[in-house]
């Protein structure tokens, strides 16, 4: 053994082996979308990493963009059987936002939302069908502007696992899809400006149990 070799080894054997938990594999490696690795438990919605976002046709002009930004959501995750999982959002419908003042104030009165008198829309999920091993459908019923009715949204899972700043235990989730605003008597401009507004949601749910 020539003399470098020999510092080499003599540095690796003085070196002291650091042996990670599966806590800190887990932050190690990022998030995993395996179900037999995730936690189960009582989840609540970050909503400084959580986006509610609508869309919709303006005349056959443009697609308008705007969000919906005070929002709570609650999650009862069931990794083994992500089926029997509950899901309940409740949004305020004060916090539109389209970064338009005069149109967010339109969007609020009686020509739209009239959240006056509707001042939140709810959705409880009633079944959840998993499509894929990341992939499902979550119906559930909504209910906007004083009208319930049932909505489908096609979801993924992004993965669950430590937080590296925070060190909470987090669940990560995309879903999409459209509430026809007519069904739920919002009828302005239909159909010059869309009946069709599609859903772009993007939420970390925080395990608090």
């Amino acid at each position: 053994m020539n003399r470098t070799t020999a510092l080499v080894a003599a540095l690796l054997l003085a070196t002291p082996v650091m042996v990670q938990t599966p806590a800190q594999a887990q932050t190690s490696i990022g998030p995993t979308v395996d179900l037999t690795q995730v936690q189960d438990g009582q989840f609540t919605v970050d909503k400084t990493h959580a986006k509610i976002i609508f869309s919709t046709t303006h005349f056959g002009f443009s697609t308008y963009y705007g969000l919906f930004t005070d929002f709570d959501a609650k999650l009862t995750f069931d990794a083994k059987a992500p089926a029997k999982s509950a899901l309940d959002v409740t949004v305020n419908l004060d916090g539109i936002d389209t970064t338009n003042p005069k149109l967010d104030a339109h969007l609020k009165s009686p020509d739209f939302f009239d959240a006056a008198q509707f001042p939140t829309a709810t959705f409880k999920a009633t079944k959840i069908i998993v499509t894929g091993k990341t992939t499902g459908k979550i119906t559930g019923d909504l209910t906007l502007h004083g009208v319930t009715k049932p909505v489908t949204l096609d979801a993924s899972f992004n993965g669950g696992g430590v937080n590296p700043i925070s060190k909470a235990y987090v669940i990560g989730f995309n879903a999409t899809g459209i509430v026809k605003r007519s069904e739920f008597g919002i009828l302005t401009y239909v159909p010059k400006v869309g009946d069709d507004v599609q859903l772009t949601i993007s939420a970390e749910f925080d395990r608090v149990q």
